[in-house]
């Protein structure tokens, strides 16, 4: 289980923190996001709190307004319900968003404190390859999504503060358990196993190791892996959230023994995209 819920107040206040400096400016930046400034991305947070207390706390939800029966629709469905929040909240001051996400942050992270992390989540962590997914791995997922659309602010900004091992490593931990999906066509021997190291404050290690049917991502490997693959922090969340291309990160992704095989974690979309 990777443990985020204790990060969530912390991550909050940064947040905070961090939309009380921003000049008129900043509010109206691009952002890796593409076709969201540093506003869209804030409204954006806002609604992941808003619709988690009313759905989590409220019991309050609203069914999509058209048949949902792939990965596909369920992405079309996202990004046009994304996009009519962000046009909504257009009109609505950078103050009196920062306001909002400062009291709707609270709440959230106190309902997170009370969470089963054990049941099963009311949403499938679906970028993984699942269909039921466990409540603490869902809030994970959560996790990731308030993690990076700050880091986009931060990035369009220029103002760090997250990108630190305490924040990043269970960022990062969540996002590399898409791996086994991205990697469920890439067939190998029993036992094969690929190296992945992410620097950040030093080394982080994982190794993707190849089982009976599936792959595994664990931190424990004992034998030669058959690839590695290296990168750092700044690149891997920009590459896995889709702010990059695989052909923009390699010029400082370094892939070294089978290459063809570890270049498929490059494919790696920990979002819903």
């Amino acid at each position: 289980m990777i443990e985020t819920v204790h990060l969530f107040p912390q991550l909050d206040a940064k947040l905070i923190e961090l939309l009380k400096s921003l000049s008129p400016d900043d509010w109206n930046k691009p952002t890796v996001a593409r076709l969201w400034t540093v506003k869209d991305v804030a409204a954006h947070l806002l609604d992941g709190n808003m619709r988690t207390l009313s759905l989590i706390r409220d019991g309050h939800s609203t069914p999509p307004d058209r048949g949902i029966n792939s990965y596909a629709d369920l992405v079309a469905f996202l990004n046009q319900f994304n996009a009519d929040w962000i046009k909504a909240f257009k009109r609505i001051s950078p103050k009196l968003l920062t306001e909002l996400l400062e009291t709707t942050g609270k709440q959230y992270s106190d309902l997170m404190q009370v969470q089963e992390m054990d049941t099963d989540a009311v949403f499938s962590v679906a970028w993984a390859g699942e269909e039921t997914s466990k409540n603490w791995f869902h809030i994970a997922r959560e996790y990731t999504e308030k993690w990076h659309h700050q880091q986009q602010i931060r990035d369009a900004v220029d103002k760090p503060g997250i990108m630190t091992r305490e924040l990043f490593l269970p960022f990062i931990e969540t996002l590399l358990r898409g791996l086994p999906h991205t990697y469920r066509d890439t067939d190998a021997a029993p036992g094969t196993g690929i190296h992945i190291q992410i620097d950040l404050e030093g080394p982080m290690e994982w190794y993707l190791v190849r089982q009976e049917n599936h792959w595994e991502i664990t931190t424990e490997f004992s034998a030669q892996p058959i690839a590695d693959i290296q990168l750092d922090a700044d690149t891997a969340w920009k590459l896995f959230t889709k702010a990059l291309t695989p052909a923009q990160a390699s010029a400082t992704v370094i892939l070294s023994g089978n290459e063809s095989m570890a270049a498929v974690a490059l494919n790696l979309i920990a979002v819903m995209a």
